[in-house]
């Protein structure tokens, strides 16, 4: 017995004692210099998400941080300028943008946006914002925009340090507690993420609520939806949502330990490549540094490790292979009218560059794109809009299973058919 005893001490001694990723440091520096290189070869608008997953790391580049940071100020700024032009919804890229400057210590005061001839402060703005959101879920049961980036508002105004109306934060309180934080049919894993740390932020904050008790209990119900939400290889929703649920876990007070099963798929998508795409990387890139966007509220910007520099080596290019696989692309309009296309493309290829090469080689099927902080993604089919403003979207699926990546990250290596559907929400 006194053998046994002494055999299990030895194994517990063990098992603790050997590391579970002896190469999580070597990992997120690899990740972080990805994230940096980004910076360098993006084509389209700088992202503010990108640059808080890079100031919330541990190691930096100050100089290229802060070049960043100027092409966002003027970039991005302009870029919002535009969509309140265009009478365009701007809450969630409002609200990034200030997290961004937030996350260099910048002054948010000195910073002002000019629409319908008056200047006025981003806080102010993202303000007046969020009560237009607040109004439209009274009057038409759901934000203009959607909860995910009305929560993102809440985020921003609360980590600023900003009072945020008991009204605003009310709606988002019983949103959660009347499941209306879904994506189609299903609960949307992000919009619970950043609702958990938007209403934690007013929490820790003590920044009023209508009832502390239903705050409480709205945070223990998103809690427990994300732990629910858990796959059997530790992802939670799916690839892409599970960076922001460990954040939002963290941010409320969950251990997540470095050998956790959570931890683990991250680590391992990261190994598989998963995560190429700048959105992705900069959601996933904080949760391995165990750090939340509520860590921007106390952000010093002092005495930062400014030792990150990028490899020498450029990126190999890829090229796509002489093999060529089949493909039905099925459109579904909003009418329902369906056509079906199908065209032979090389093994590899991205939707993005399958869906071009049907548009050349056949009549009949046409496509336009949109940017997004994610990349490109499908805005016009068949002479056929499915807009933000209308509620609608392309909703894309291989084989019957929704899409988790753009158009241009999805790799069409094995036949199958693709289903593009205006879809409504």
């Amino acid at each position: 017995m006194i053998t046994l005893v002494i055999v299990s001490a030895l194994l517990l001694t063990l098992a603790v004692g050997k590391p579970c990723a002896s190469d999580h440091e070597a990992l997120l520096l690899s990740f972080n210099k990805q994230l940096l290189q980004s910076v360098d070869t993006q084509e389209t608008l700088p992202n503010p998400s990108v640059h808080i997953a890079l100031r919330l790391s541990t190691h930096h580049n100050l100089a290229k941080e802060s070049e960043h940071l100027n092409r966002i100020k003027a970039e991005f700024h302009d870029d919002i300028e535009k969509s309140l032009r265009n009478n365009e919804l701007v809450v969630g890229h409002l609200a990034l943008y200030i997290l961004a400057l937030k996350s260099s210590c910048h002054d948010l005061e000195s910073v002002h946006l000019t629409h319908n001839e008056m200047k006025e402060s981003l806080l102010i703005h993202l303000k007046k914002e969020m009560e237009e959101e607040k109004q439209n879920i009274a009057f038409g049961h759901r934000p203009k925009t959607n909860y995910y980036q009305y929560s993102l508002g809440i985020l921003a105004l609360c980590v600023s340090g900003v009072r945020v109306s008991t009204h605003v934060s009310q709606k988002l309180i019983h949103a959660v507690e009347h499941r209306q934080l879904k994506h189609g049919e299903s609960l949307c894993v992000d919009s619970h993420a950043v609702a958990g740390m938007a209403l934690q932020c007013l929490k820790d904050e003590g920044i009023a609520v209508k009832d502390n008790a239903e705050l409480d209990r709205a945070l223990a119900t998103i809690k427990q939806r994300l732990l629910d939400s858990k796959r059997a290889d530790g992802h939670m929703g799916n690839e892409f949502s599970t960076g922001l649920a460990v954040q939002a876990l963290i941010a409320m007070g969950s251990q997540m330990e470095e050998c956790g099963s959570a931890m683990e798929a991250l680590r391992a998508d990261l190994k598989k490549g998963t995560y190429h795409n700048p959105m992705a990387i900069s959601q996933v890139l904080p949760a391995l540094h165990q750090r939340t966007y509520l860590h921007l509220k106390s952000q010093e910007c002092r005495n930062e490790n400014d030792t990150l520099t990028l490899d020498a080596d450029s990126p190999a290019e890829v090229l796509l292979s002489h093999r060529q696989v089949s493909l039905q692309v099925e459109v579904i309009k909003s009418s329902g009218a369906s056509s079906v296309f199908s065209i032979h493309v090389p093994r590899g290829s991205s939707l993005f560059e399958a869906l071009n090469l049907l548009q050349d080689k056949q009549t009949g099927f046409t496509f336009n794109t949109e940017d997004s902080l994610w990349g490109a993604f499908l805005s016009v089919v068949n002479e056929e809009q499915a807009r933000q403003t209308d509620r609608r979207y392309w909703h894309i699926s291989s084989d019957g299973t929704s899409l988790t990546q753009g158009i241009k990250d999805y790799k069409i290596d094995l036949a199958q058919k693709i289903t593009i559907k205006n879809t409504g929400y």
